[in-house]
């Protein structure tokens, strides 16, 4: 008989890894459908994800930034009119953005403004860069395609996007000229050179910006040495809580905005992700259950003499249960390894995006590329295997429970109850 004072963990661990195998086909089978599970989880996921991200940071890199400061009354009528006052006047913002929460920071000019050619008249957004602030901050630097980026504040070319040119039927060095209203409410004038030509992967972007420098601008307006806004740049765009508060602190008097504030969608579907994550794992594991369950309980019918003559020989019920429970981990931890094997063998080869050019159009609205990077995140995989695990567990109790409720005379004469 059974030592009564200490668990044979070895001895059940040996039967549970034997019995695993007794049956390959439907243990292959079963280890199979797990592993396709966690993969499909994974790398679902990690498609979402990374759609999602894209969209993220392409609001992020369009002028956005993690958090924008406004002053007040600038965000219902963005005109000329709203002007923050010089970062001299601040001293408490200047310390902030000099800090090292703040990763990257920009002044802007943005007014409404009207750009004609020879042959077309478009209406834009005119924004006045600081060019050597706006490189790590913003898309602007890294999307010139033709001609060259804006030298300094004081450059006297513009920026225009590929769309924008070809709608306005013009070509790179050709003059255009830019309209829009100084404070008095006059119209300011004047020509302009098309010295770069930037491609994005949105095409309402190419068609609805325009760059100059921003003292350049403050002459056309004569605008004086104040600004539209104030875009930066944090560690995370998901944790800006301390960052937010310290610069509405600094910056008291002003309209302080994250990201999430001036892009709602995107917030809310960052909110929905995080929690879909969740339900797509668990539907999953649903589908998965079913199988694990059956495997488990038609291994224990077929064992049903077996157990009830370990039973008669001394086993206690609750070994007979902890060894249904170790050939269920044993059986989910082989899983879970192939899957994620699978996964990462899947997603390595995908890290310079997959091409989806085909339906670009039709994900442009979003604000989506034409090349879809799948991201995988630590978080998701994690959940994603302890939800496998957890659940695996909780629906293995039932068949193990089954095993160890035999009496041992009805086991051994095959008499299920």
């Amino acid at each position: 008989m059974m030592h009564a004072s200490r668990t044979p963990w070895l001895m059940i661990s040996r039967i549970a890894w034997r019995n695993l195998w007794r049956n390959r086909r439907r243990s292959i089978i079963m280890l199979s459908a797990i592993s396709l599970g966690i993969w499909g989880m994974i790398w679902m996921t990690a498609l979402m994800r990374g759609m999602v991200d894209q969209m993220i940071d392409s609001s992020i890199e369009t002028l956005s930034g993690h958090i924008q400061i406004h002053a007040p009354g600038y965000m219902d009528d963005p005109s000329i009119e709203y002007l923050l006052p010089p970062l001299s006047k601040s001293p408490a913002l200047q310390k902030l953005l000099a800090s090292d929460e703040v990763v990257a920071w920009s002044e802007r000019i943005r007014v409404p403004a009207v750009i004609r050619s020879e042959r077309d008249v478009y209406a834009v957004t005119l924004v006045g860069i600081d060019p050597a602030r706006e490189r790590g901050l913003s898309f602007i630097a890294e999307s010139i395609t033709q001609g060259s980026y804006l030298s300094s504040v004081n450059d006297n070319r513009l920026l225009l996007g590929k769309k924008l040119v070809e709608r306005l039927e013009t070509h790179l060095n050709r003059r255009v000229v830019l309209m829009s209203q100084d404070p008095d409410n006059n119209i300011a004038e004047r020509g302009f050179r098309i010295g770069g030509i930037f491609e994005t992967s949105l095409q309402a972007t190419e068609t609805t910006y325009v760059f100059a420098g921003i003292e350049t601008v403050r002459k056309l307006l004569k605008s004086g040495p104040g600004v539209s806004e104030i875009s930066l740049l944090g560690q995370d765009y998901r944790n800006l809580d301390s960052l937010l508060e310290k610069t509405r602190s600094a910056a008291s008097n002003a309209d302080v905005q994250t990201w999430l504030q001036l892009d709602p969608y995107l917030g809310s579907l960052l909110s929905v992700m995080d929690g879909f994550v969740l339900i797509w794992f668990i539907v999953i594991f649903l589908a998965l259950s079913f199988g694990l369950v059956n495997t488990l309980m038609m291994a224990v019918f077929e064992r049903t003499r077996e157990i009830g003559l370990i039973q008669a020989l001394g086993m206690k019920p609750s070994y007979i249960l902890l060894m249904i429970l170790i050939e269920s981990i044993a059986m989910l931890l082989i899983g879970l390894l192939a899957g994620n094997v699978l996964s990462w063998l899947t997603i390595l080869p995908l890290k310079d995006g997959i091409d989806v050019s085909a339906v670009a159009s039709g994900l442009e609205w979003a604000g989506m590329s034409s090349t879809l990077l799948p991201a995988v995140k630590v978080y998701d995989v994690v959940l994603a295997n302890a939800v496998v695990l957890v659940l695996g567990l909780l629906a293995s109790l039932f068949p193990a429970w089954r095993a160890s409720r035999k009496v041992p005379i009805e086991a051994i004469t095959r008499v299920w109850q």
